[in-house]
């Protein structure tokens, strides 16, 4: 891969390939629409077969399986959600704050905390002095050795699978997203509140018509599900073997993005339900592309072409990487620590 390791933030010092991938931040109303059309139709069409499966009587494992196809494209949504926070879904403005408001009700996340959160996370990823802005909890080598113990219990559980891609959908969609970010403005509290009066009154009309058991027997799956999925989407995105960590008196944007940012490289039809964001290096590049123009980004631009990209068994590795060691500049293992404490 071609990487320009200039350092500087500024217009006048961005890369030459920066400028040449400005035509594709340009949002295409056409190919918007089809995405709303072959993603939001046959989701409600889902809901319809899932609440005909229980109100008949039938096995509650046809119902969760299609809960599984609801769940992927719920994914899809959220990455619809997602760009719209960028303002890159439609060219207006408003339109994307509506449908930023719509998915966000669909997702159970607020639109204008979100987007805050969000937007702080791409201008400080891969920075380690500006950890904690919309990133997975991650320490240095260093900081956990010296960790109370109590620290480093609690490290160790938010970084186990079964908690992170278990307990942590719950937490985050169910329970940590019905509250404005630490920081929030009016906006922001109005966006949670909005989307946290929505759900109630879902929840209310969907108790008086299909009933509330049938409700939370369809809705829980299809959210935790899609939270799984999506929570190791955004894991694998920023923490794999090769990813770039730095200070901030060291830190380079545009390494942060290339090498910060993994390109996974997913079979089409995963490609497809994940709205291209395993292209997440071009995201963090420039955020304002699209998902519907990140392939072909990719495709026309050399410097963004990844040699070896991110595969979904390459990927596996990535569970067993849980501290940033400074001195090896690299991910590394609870076990190499214990194995190999430093001097």
């Amino acid at each position: 891969m071609v990487v320009n390791s200039g350092s500087a933030n500024t217009q006048e010092t961005r890369p030459d390939w920066y400028h040449e991938i400005s035509r594709f931040a340009k949002p295409n109303l056409r190919k918007a629409i089809w995405q709303l059309l072959n993603t939001f139709i046959p989701y409600s069409a889902l809901w319809v077969l899932m609440i005909y499966t229980i109100q008949k009587g039938y096995s509650y494992w046809i119902t969760l399986g299609l809960a599984v196809v609801a769940a992927s494209l719920l994914i899809r949504i959220f990455i619809f959600f997602h760009d719209c926070c960028h303002g890159s879904f439609f060219a207006s403005r408003r339109a994307n704050r509506i449908l930023g408001y719509i998915a966000g009700l669909l997702t159970f996340t607020p639109f204008e905390d979100w987007r805050r959160w969000h937007n702080a996370h791409h201008s400080s990823s891969g920075d380690l002095d500006r950890r904690g802005a919309g990133d997975v909890w991650i320490l240095t080598v260093e900081e956990y050795l010296a960790a109370p113990f109590w620290k480093r219990i609690g490290y160790h559980f938010t970084r186990n699978p079964f908690s992170l891609f278990g307990v942590g959908p719950a937490a985050v969609f169910l329970i940590e997203q019905r509250f404005p970010h630490k920081g929030a403005g009016k906006p922001e509290a109005f966006s949670v509140n909005f989307t946290n009066l929505a759900i109630l009154a879902t929840i209310g009309v969907a108790s008086l018509t299909i009933g509330f058991r049938t409700f939370l027997l369809i809705q829980l799956p299809v959210l935790l599900i899609s939270g799984a999925i999506g929570l190791w989407l955004f894991y694998v995105q920023h923490q794999f073997d090769g990813v770039y960590w730095a200070r901030h008196g060291e830190f380079d944007p545009t390494r942060a993005a290339l090498e910060g940012s993994s390109y996974y490289k997913l079979p089409k039809v995963l490609q497809w339900i994940s709205g291209n964001i395993g292209l997440h290096h071009i995201h963090h590049a420039r955020s304002g592309i699209p998902n519907y123009h990140l392939q072909q980004c990719y495709d026309e631009i050399p410097a963004l072409q990844k040699d070896e990209p991110l595969t979904i068994l390459r990927s596996l590795k990535s569970l067993m990487m849980n501290l940033w060691d400074e001195k090896q500049q690299k991910l590394v293992s609870f076990w190499s620590v214990k194995a190999a404490p430093p001097e």
